[in-house]
């Protein structure tokens, strides 16, 4: 799930994103933006760290640099995409296929998911996200990534394959499970 909500899902909602605000023109369109960036920023909508992507001190800004907050974001922003039934910060009707809201799914799951202290779900709340988050993909990022999706659940996950801060916390885990950590226990 970390895979798909890292690595294929923020580069769908990229070509969501360059189709709105291509790439020969991003800067163009910041530039003319900036009166309602620098609001956001006030709001603290946009951080420092995604402000400095968006004008950064040499060279021009490249959406493969932004991270699926400051996508969604802009095209939350600064397009005339209607907004999801529910809103952006609802999960949406399974029937509301629209873009803004497979950008909201992919925006709850995402959230959702980083909020699980020991890294499990259910494999019910794991089958839905999974289908849910697929789909998005699929509809805004075109059928190759939607095989990407599939290949990805099948996928023999080894050392190679699994993100160096997932190893650590699974080295971790099983750590702790064979030897007491408890507070004031150790010394």
């Amino acid at each position: 799930m970390h895979l798909l909500l890292t690595g294929i899902s923020p580069r769908a909602v990229r070509v969501l994103f360059d189709n709105e605000f291509h790439p020969s023109c991003l800067e163009a369109s910041i530039k003319k933006e900036y009166g309602k960036l620098y609001d956001l920023k006030k709001k603290h909508v946009i951080n420092a760290a995604q402000w400095n992507l968006l004008f950064p001190s040499s060279g021009a800004p490249n959406s493969n640099t932004f991270d699926v907050t400051l996508m969604v974001a802009l095209l939350r922003n600064l397009t005339n995409f209607p907004p999801p039934v529910g809103g952006y910060d609802q999960l949406p009707m399974c029937l509301d296929t629209t873009p803004t809201a497979d950008l909201a799914r992919i925006k709850h799951y995402r959230n959702q998911l980083a909020h699980h202290d020991d890294g499990k779900i259910k494999s019910t709340l794991f089958t839905t996200a999974w289908e849910d988050i697929s789909g998005a993909v699929r509809r805004i990022g075109g059928q190759h990534m939607e095989e990407e999706c599939k290949e990805l659940r099948s996928k023999h996950l080894d050392q190679s394959t699994v993100p160096w801060n997932i190893r650590v916390q699974i080295k971790s885990y099983r750590y702790s499970k064979t030897v007491n950590l408890q507070p004031g226990r150790h010394k």
